[in-house]
C-alpha cells in the first residue's frame, strides 16, 4: 500500500494536493491525520500546518486484471482490456483473437468469471464495487436480440391469448426482458422457477 505525507495550510488542501501527485479517485484512498493545523496565537506564535498521511488503497481495475491473467493464460488467450467507469460501475471490455472461449453457451463462461472476478475484488476492498466483464461487445449485442426477442414473444401472447415462458436466464438477461415490455400495456412480465433455473414468463394483462 503506497503511503504519502504532505503537508498543507488545512487538511483539505493536503487531500486535494496528494490526489493531484498520486493521480487517484478520492475514494482509493484512506486519509489519517497527523496534526491539525492551529493558527497560534494572533495568528503567528505557535502557528501549525496540517499534516496527513495518505495511503492508497487497492485499485479494482487492477485486482480486476490480476484475477484475469491467470484465467486467460490457462485459456491461451491475450486480450487487450479497454477501462470504463461510471459511478461504482467498472467496465472492462476484451478485444482479440479467438475470444469466443470466454463467452461460453449463450455467455454462461462470460458470466460465471464476471461473477468469480467481483467476489475476489470485493474481498479485498472495504468498499463494494461491480465488475462487468465485456467481450468483443458481447454483451450489447445480447442485449439487443433479447429485447427483439422479447417484442416478438410479446406479439405472439397477444395474438395467442397464451403466456409464454422464455428459457432459463440469468438475473441480467431476465431483466432486459422485463426492461424492454415495461411499457407495453397490455402486456404483463414476471419470473418463475429457482436460480439458475429462473424463467421470465409473458402473458396478457
Amino acid at each position: 500500500m503506497k503511503t504519502l505525507e504532505i503537508t498543507a495550510k488545512t487538511v483539505e488542501e493536503a487531500v486535494q494536493t496528494a490526489l493531484k501527485e498520486l493521480q487517484v479517485d478520492r475514494e482509493l484512498i484512506e486519509v489519517e491525520v497527523l496534526e491539525e493545523p492551529s493558527k497560534g496565537f494572533l495568528g503567528i506564535i505557535g502557528a501549525r500546518m496540517a499534516k496527513v498521511r495518505i495511503k492508497v488503497k487497492e485499485d479494482p481495475v487492477e485486482l480486476a486484471k490480476n484475477f484475469l491473467a491467470p484465467i486467460f493464460r490457462k485459456l491461451g488467450v491475450n486480450p487487450e482490456i479497454k477501462v470504463s467507469r461510471k459511478d461504482k460501475y467498472y467496465y472492462l471490455s476484451c478485444y482479440g483473437k479467438n475470444l469466443g472461449i470466454l463467452i461460453g453457451h449463450r455467455g454462461e463462461t462470460l458470466d460465471a468469471i464476471q461473477y468469480l472476478c467481483n467476489l475476489a475484488v470485493n474481498k479485498k476492498l472495504n468498499h463494494r464495487v461491480h465488475i462487468v466483464l465485456d467481450v468483443e461487445n458481447y454483451r450489447q449485442r445480447r442485449e439487443e436480440t433479447l429485447i427483439k426477442l422479447a417484442r416478438k414473444l410479446s406479439e405472439k401472447a397477444k395474438r395467442t391469448g397464451r403466456r409464454v415462458v422464455l428459457e432459463p436466464m440469468s438475473p441480467q438477461e431476465r431483466r432486459i426482458i422485463h426492461t424492454a415490455l415495461q411499457e407495453d400495456p397490455e402486456i404483463q412480465t414476471y419470473s418463475e422457477g429457482q436460480e439458475p433455473y429462473r424463467k421470465v414468463i409473458i402473458s396478457l394483462k
